[in-house]
């Protein structure tokens, strides 16, 4: 595998930044199974600095966050190709994400969040080569502009913490250029420019690699849309469209560590361990003993994994279908359905339960439940849904904040936080992993008072 790599000239070899820019697609030769794996790790990583900006992580904490991700997941075997992994993974979710105007924005506002964790890390003089290559118009002001200013300085480094140094190296920027340090009163502004110091010059970097970026997604869109997507429509195209869809946590299409629930206890365990969307749909199948094919896939498939063993749940959806259709309806028309979920008729395929973003990105009709509750409730139906499992006061006001910013898996964590008393710091992906959790925490607590 090659790559083509910038053409930097550093000075000493030995600061070579090792955070690439993404000026232009490499030239390479890449095997498929690396295009699609490379892209699910950083994708991870992605996906994690997501998930911690999410739930207010302060920058001190990101940036450890960052640093674990990325050495978790964007390591390789041969330490030679740790830069090409990078970058071909990079370029690859260019292709996934350049696709709607949602995917762009979330690609650009994580791959901005990445590079800016990672320019801070790297060393002074590699930070210095990276604005070079940048070719950014700012020059440090000179000895006679800093003696002018220099008290200014010093009050703004002292009002901004310890970590400001009013000696240090300074770049005079268009105010316009920097808004988060504006912003945040943390530069000295005189006649429409601001006073970067080197310590701060993330901001100004950061802001042009989004730039960048977000003009090159424009033109990766209309190359995917005029040639790749066709060209391409055997073998590249669906890994592109499944990854920014796809599921990347544990598999749950057989049931693990609580290998079987029986009926009698169905019931208890839908009212303490099952997340907020399978609740509903388990008390609207109670109460209406029916639900629509939608609703009936998503539980029925969580059911099957959560344990449910395909006589027991024949004999549980019948006696509520029953009720409403009749027995000999449903033989006729549903238990074919919920034998093929379990692999026992047609293909013979052993279905998956559903994955938060599946849920999430569903969209019920009138009539339906599935989906997700934080996204598809109104926010007054919301509130009396998590009043019924415990959660009121700040707890139930953060889970409605997230909502309103769109964080819906991060409202289904706090949820579980608030309903067991324990943290959940990899986050809610997947309801049986709620339901895993849930019984693990449950379990331990018998133990302890046993």
């Amino acid at each position: 595998m090659e790559i083509v790599r910038s053409q930097r000239k550093p000075a000493d070899a030995a600061v070579a930044p090792a955070l690439s820019l993404y000026r232009s697609a490499p030239a390479l030769e890449v095997r498929l199974e690396d295009f699609e794996l490379y892209a699910i790790d950083r994708l991870r990583v992605l996906q994690g600095i997501s998930d911690g900006l999410s739930r207010g992580k302060k920058p001190q904490e990101m940036e450890k966050l960052v640093s674990e991700l990325w050495r978790a997941h964007m390591r390789h075997q041969d330490p030679s190709e740790e830069m090409n992994k990078d970058i071909i993974s990079h370029f690859v979710l260019r292709l996934v994400y350049c696709r709607t105007e949602d995917l762009r924005k979330w690609f650009l506002s994580m791959e901005t969040s990445l590079f800016r964790y990672r320019f801070r890390l790297e060393s002074p003089e590699s930070q210095r080569l990276l604005m070079s290559e940048f070719q950014l118009p700012y020059k440090a002001i000179n000895h006679a502009e800093f003696e002018t200013v220099k008290d200014k300085l010093n009050q703004v480094a002292r009002s901004t913490g310890p970590s400001s140094n009013a000696e240090a190296l300074f770049f005079k920027v268009p105010f316009e250029e920097v808004p988060e340090l504006v912003a945040g009163r943390r530069v000295f502004m005189l006649k429409g420019f601001a006073y970067v110091a080197m310590n701060q010059v993330v901001s100004l970097v950061a802001t042009q690699f989004r730039s960048n970026l977000s003009k090159a997604l424009v033109l990766t869109n209309r190359k995917w849309t005029s040639t790749i997507r066709d060209k391409e429509k055997n073998r590249l195209t669906p890994i592109v469209e499944a990854l920014s869809t796809g599921y990347l946590g544990p598999d749950y299409s057989q049931p693990k560590e609580f290998s079987e629930i029986s009926l009698k206890d169905i019931d208890r365990l839908a009212s303490s361990s099952f997340p907020l969307c399978m609740r509903h749909l388990f008390d609207k199948l109670r109460e209406n003993h029916h639900l629509k094919h939608g609703g009936r896939m998503q539980l029925g498939l969580f059911l099957k994994a959560v344990g449910l063993k395909l006589e027991d749940a024949l004999a549980f959806w019948k006696s509520e279908f029953s009720q409403k259709v009749g027995a000999e309806r449903f033989d006729k028309e549903y238990s074919y359905s919920i034998r093929h979920n379990y692999g026992k008729e047609g293909k013979r395929t052993d279905y998956t339960p559903y994955a938060c973003h599946k849920i999430i990105s569903s969209t019920p009709s009138v009539g339906d439940h599935h989906g997700c509750p934080y996204r598809h409730f109104s926010e007054e139906n919301l509130r009396a849904a998590l009043g019924k499992m415990g959660v009121g006061g700040r707890s139930l006001d953060d889970i409605l904040d997230k909502v309103r910013s769109r964080h819906y898996q991060v409202a289904c964590t706090l949820t579980f936080e608030a309903v067991h008393a324990a943290s959940c710091d990899s986050g809610i992906n997947h309801p049986n992993q709620y339901f895993e959790a849930s019984q693990k925490i449950l379990q331990t607590t018998r133990q302890a008072t046993s």
